[in-house]
């Protein structure tokens, strides 16, 4: 375990530091190194800040899991997850950090079978990871119990407050053990987090990481817009348009990494996958085997891909779009390296738009649409690279051997038609446009609407034709694109599209009304 000394001088056991060493971890991220030792070591609650994809979830799961320790047939932790996605995510890495050890992690969110929830439950679950709708909904059919609950982890909570899931979490809290112990983990710390973590906390400790600056230095960024099941046409088209594609894509789950790399591999591609489940064995050699370019495609998750160091990739495809800003940095910052220019495609699907809108606004970079490349022009580049390769054959003389062969063919024979029957025998299967099948086209909604906070209201003198001057003078927004203007009070509400609204937000990032921004995101309605 020499490599995970650092790990190891954080207070974790050998136990648990083998799944680290499987996975690939090296050394602990910030907000590990200050979270690990505090939850191993001592009682109290613990609010944690640090931008998402900095390691939250090993910071919390890896003391948790060594404290829980066996199984006791009744729920021992919760964690709190905003989406669907990220419960899945947290529950995948949790299983894959807690292997050799006889627990059962799962994760409810709506969107699945609440019956197959229920028997996982009443089978026995040492933690359970949710979101609040599912959970709230389990606990009043009085399956989910958290009456003898040792810890309480709520994961992203500024994006809990966001989404509208503050009020669903406290009634949750209020039907767990006393004598828990809690975590908050989030990128932010607005006032309504910090009330409620007073009101149902004890004595706690705040653990902060600095925020880094976000940065894509040499990579090409591009967006196509498909929808999901024209995701693998897609890039297969992009793979055989590259001369020299060497890449990784990269999926949301260990599931979607499995399908992909088997789709990959029937139709002929050196593929292979990373995920938490694979072995350290099987991780090295496939890493192995990637960096000497033995394969060209890797299909990893975001935990997975992590200790991966390749200096030349080309390309890194986002498959699915990343959850957060940083985590899309984290990805494309392999390509462009050792002064390389990289390129960094993202797929979209047409409820995705605001997503890469939102990346772009906050890593302040231009990601710019392209369109999925046709099938005649892939199979033109097929062509071109076959011309090239012919040529260099011919230039280096690289066909001694087949020169009598070539004379018995050409007798009594036309060379073109000599030539096109090798072509034929030769290239057919690569040339043929059967080979691709038709992508839709896709019209991304970029009509949808933002609802947006101004912290100024009627005691501040504002009345909407107010709001709309002050946004039509700081942008370049016209005013007929400004709709329901609500002024009350003490604030304010305006209705803009998606694209004016990222303008906005961007302008106004800096302006503050005493503490609180003077611009913002509208929380969603309940």
């Amino acid at each position: 375990m020499e490599k995970l000394k650092e790990f190891k001088a954080l207070g974790l056991s050998e136990k648990t530091l083998r799944p680290l060493l499987e996975k690939g971890f090296e050394k602990p991220s910030p907000i590990q190194a200050l979270t690990i030792p505090v939850l191993l070591n001592g009682d109290k609650d613990v609010i944690g800040q640090a931008q998402t994809g900095t390691g939250k979830t090993a910071a919390f799961s890896l003391p948790i899991l060594e404290k829980i320790e066996k199984s006791t047939g009744s729920i021992q932790a919760i964690v709190l997850a905003p989406t669907r996605e990220l419960a899945v995510q947290v529950a995948e890495e949790m299983n894959s950090l807690s292997h050799g050890r006889n627990l059962r992690i799962a994760p409810v969110y709506g969107g699945q079978s609440i019956e197959f929830q229920i028997k996982q439950l009443r089978r026995g679950i040492d933690v359970v990871v949710g979101t609040p709708g599912r959970v709230i909904d389990l606990m009043n059919r009085k399956i989910l119990k958290l009456d003898k609950i040792d810890y309480f982890i709520l994961d992203e909570a500024d994006e809990m407050l966001n989404m509208g899931f503050l009020e669903d979490v406290e009634m949750i809290l209020q039907n767990t053990s006393k004598d828990k112990r809690m975590l908050f983990f989030s990128a932010t710390m607005p006032k309504e987090i910090l009330r409620v973590a007073k009101k149902h906390m004890g004595e706690h400790e705040v653990l902060a990481v600095k925020k880094t600056e976000l940065t894509t230095n040499l990579t090409d960024q591009i967006y196509f817009e498909v929808k999901e099941k024209d995701k693998f046409e897609a890039l297969c088209r992009i793979m055989d348009l590259e001369l020299d594609f060497y890449g990784i894509v990269f999926c949301r789950t260990k599931n979607d990494v499995n399908v992909l790399v088997g789709k990959l591999q029937d139709r002929g591609y050196d593929s292979e996958g990373l995920h938490g489940d694979i072995s350290q064995n099987h991780r090295e050699i496939t890493l192995k085997r990637f960096k000497e370019k033995k394969i060209n495609v890797l299909i990893a998750t975001d935990v997975a891909a992590r200790g991966i160091d390749v200096n030349d990739l080309s390309h890194v495809i986002n498959y699915a779009i990343p959850q957060d800003p940083e985590s899309y940095v984290h990805r494309i910052g392999r390509t462009g390296r050792a002064g390389k220019e990289g390129t960094a495609i993202t797929f979209i699907t047409p409820s995705e738009y605001r997503k890469i809108l939102q990346i772009q606004r906050i890593v302040k970079t231009e990601i710019r649409k392209e369109k999925v490349p046709g099938v005649k022009e892939v199979i033109q580049a097929k062509k071109n690279r076959m011309r090239e390769e012919l040529n260099e054959i011919l230039d280096e003389r690289k066909y001694e051997g087949f020169q009598e062969m070539a004379e018995e063919l050409l007798e009594g024979e036309s060379p073109a038609d000599v030539v096109a029957a090798l072509l034929t025998h030769s290239y057919q299967d690569l040339l043929d446009e059967n080979n691709y099948r038709d992508i839709d086209n896709v019209q991304v909604d970029k009509t949808g609407k933002s609802r947006l906070f101004i912290a100024l209201g009627k005691k501040d003198k504002i009345t909407p034709k107010k709001i709309v001057d002050m946004i039509k003078k700081k942008t370049t927004i016209s005013e007929h694109k400004i709709k329901k203007v609500e002024v009350y009070e003490n604030f304010s509400f305006m209705t803009v599209p998606f694209i004016e609204a990222e303008e906005i937000l961007e302008t106004f990032k800096k302006e503050r009304k005493g503490r609180k921004p003077l611009v913002e995101k509208a929380k969603a309605r309940r």
